[in-house]
């Protein structure tokens, strides 16, 4: 049985952060201040002093869950014009060598199991000669692997477990600023992120809050997050764990152009799109059982190919909502303000999700069962 909506609770900011005893929004709210800790924190932990250095791989070493959602977000932009393979793994890669760059996040817990995996991946790392660097806290079993051979990137903003992907996307912009593969500015991130944050914070109403707005169009829907482009799919991605993960929604997440490769859940797109005309007979063709499909096409580049395959998408599927940043300072196709959209747009279905959660109750409500994350 699925979980009623409240759906006034978004527009009463007493009831909503009351509700939110667990502070699930406050910490989502510091993703300003975590792109910005964590830039700062970086330099001091001597990650630019990688510049000049030509890896011959990147490995992005993750936990399972949104940390490698993140990860993932990271690879599709730097594939496009990096000049060496750049590899997403939960695990230390057996050919790791003194010539390879590995990002690391971890979350310094001794009873988490993923713990011992990323302690395992950090000890493999430092011993095959890898340059690492590795984002958590002070202490913990890969700080405790890594034994002071690893550039140690250490969090000043505490945050909720699942809710640290500023942190973790800033350590992998400044360690690929310093190999000269992307160019991302720290400050103009940590300002998009303070406005986004502000844009979608609980005084504002629904219809002027972009976060809450997604949240109410996906409820009590299967919600189909496919993107236009490589990076919009890996955002997509990333949105349908943070669904999962806050809002117990299960989604999909993918490229719009693979939706040939997933037919079942296509026909039942192209059904509720039937459904949903003037023409439809509800007794002729009466609607399959579950929450209907919601179509979020997520766009993230700014090309013509990919408009045109944003607008092709609403025009078949009408009742279709687009994700897109509307700011004309990143407006443009450069590598950097790429990734600056993502992240805002990460940053977005992040509140939206804890906003479904919050309004169906299936989350914030036992301050005690929130996981611990960075900085915790």
């Amino acid at each position: 049985m699925s979980a009623v909506l409240d759906e006034a609770l978004l527009d009463d900011t007493g009831r909503l952060l009351d509700a939110d005893r667990a502070g699930v929004l406050r910490s989502a709210a510091t993703a300003g201040a975590q792109a910005r800790a964590t830039f700062a924190a970086a330099q001091e932990a001597g990650v630019p002093s990688l510049e000049g250095l030509r890896p011959r791989a990147l490995v992005l070493l993750a936990r399972p869950g949104a940390e490698t959602a993140a990860a993932r977000l990271v690879a599709a932009l730097l594939l496009p014009t990096c000049p060496c393979p750049v590899v997403v793994a939960e695990t230390a890669p057996p050919w790791l060598g003194p010539l390879d760059v590995v990002v690391v996040s971890h979350r310094g817990s001794d009873r988490d199991p993923a713990e011992a995996v990323v302690a395992e991946a950090v000890d493999r790392a430092v011993r095959r000669g890898a340059h690492v660097v590795l984002t958590g806290p002070p202490d913990g079993p890969a700080p405790a692997a890594a034994a002071g051979r690893s550039m140690q990137v250490v969090p000043r903003v505490a945050v909720l477990g699942g809710l640290s992907a500023p942190t973790d996307l800033a350590a992998a912009f400044v360690t690929a600023r310093a190999l000269g593969l992307l160019d991302v500015d720290g400050e103009a991130l940590a300002d998009r992120l303070d406005d986004e944050a502000e844009a979608s914070g609980p005084r504002h109403e629904a219809f002027v809050a972009p976060a809450k707005a997604l949240a109410l169009r996906l409820a009590e829907h299967t919600p189909l997050l496919w993107g236009t482009d490589p990076v919009a799919a890996a955002l997509a991605g990333y949105g349908a764990t943070a669904l999962a993960a806050h809002a117990g929604v299960v989604a999909h997440g993918g490229a719009l152009t693979g939706a040939v490769g997933i037919p079942a859940l296509a026909a039942r797109l192209d059904a509720g799109a039937r459904a949903d005309s003037i023409f439809a007979d509800p007794f002729d063709d009466p609607a399959p059982e579950g929450p209907p499909p919601r179509l979020v096409v997520v766009t993230v580049a700014e090309d013509l190919p990919t408009r045109r395959l944003a607008d092709d998408a609403t025009r078949r599927y009408p009742t279709a909502d687009v994700l897109e940043l509307d700011d004309p300072g990143l407006a443009g196709p450069g590598p950097g303000k790429v990734a600056v959209r993502a992240a805002v747009l990460a940053l977005r279905l992040d509140l939206a999700a804890l906003y479904l959660g919050l309004a169906t109750g299936t989350v914030g409500a036992d301050p005690d069962a929130a996981r611990p994350g960075v900085g915790a």
